[in-house]
């Protein structure tokens, strides 16, 4: 890990670059379920058997930008060895057990990205006057944050930690991302590499890692999705 990693701006929101979503091994047997228009910020890509990439088998990402441009998210429970404390000290004591950065994915693993949830409801410090229309996003972004989809917030790390402390109820940071450039993941989707899921808050700080996110993300799935749950996350692992 390089010395403190780059955060991005969560006004402009996270980078946004041709990367790395992987295709199937032609081998593998079709199994398409859902399709592009349910990719937007906060559902999650659950990988397929027909994804046997090691970067990707396995996994479960969660979408932070999804548009005309790509699609951007973080793979989840995937701890590192890297303390948070000895990198961004300032941040460590918001961060949710372990804490460690997760690895979220193969690009760009020297910025940091980190997301946190927050139960807060509404801006306590909106006043009226000249602030009557400010609104819950307005008084987020001031401290720091952006709202990915739901109780789901994009934190920025260059910001006072002190700012958002008493707005989130714990956070995550990320080393690196995973990123489709337009038109990949779609066909991605086609060939029956991903599943797209809703997603939960919970499931951006669960303590679930690796093949237990996968099983517990799958088993609250209906049809199709449900029975593969108790198969193994990874295909290599048959």
């Amino acid at each position: 890990m390089n010395p403190v990693p780059a955060s991005p701006d969560p006004e402009s929101g996270p980078p946004l670059r041709p990367a790395t979503g992987r295709r199937r091994a032609d081998a593998v047997p079709r199994l398409a379920i859902g399709c592009l228009d349910d990719v937007c910020p906060g559902s999650l890509l659950v990988a397929m058997p027909a994804l046997t990439d090691p970067t990707f088998a396995g996994t479960v990402v969660y979408v932070l930008d999804h548009s005309d441009t790509g699609t951007l998210g973080v793979v989840l429970g995937r701890p590192s060895q890297v303390e948070i404390r000895d990198v961004l000290p300032g941040w460590s004591d918001l961060a949710v057990d372990p804490g460690v950065f997760h690895v979220g994915g193969p690009c760009e693993t020297d910025t940091a990205l980190c997301l946190a949830t927050s139960s807060v409801a509404g801006p306590p410090d909106a006043v009226p006057g000249p602030d009557a229309n400010v609104t819950d996003d307005d008084v987020e972004r001031r401290a720091g944050l952006r709202r990915v989809a739901g109780n789901v917030h994009l934190v920025d790390l260059d910001a006072d930690a002190s700012d958002v402390a008493d707005r989130i109820d714990g956070l995550r940071v990320f080393a690196g991302y995973a990123g489709w450039s337009p038109g990949q993941l779609a066909a991605e989707i086609a060939e029956g590499a991903w599943a797209c899921v809703p997603g939960r808050a919970a499931d951006v700080l669960s303590s679930a890692a690796g093949p237990d996110l996968w099983r517990q993300v799958m088993g609250r799935q209906n049809g199709r999705l449900a029975i593969l749950s108790t198969a193994p996350a990874d295909p290599s692992a048959n």
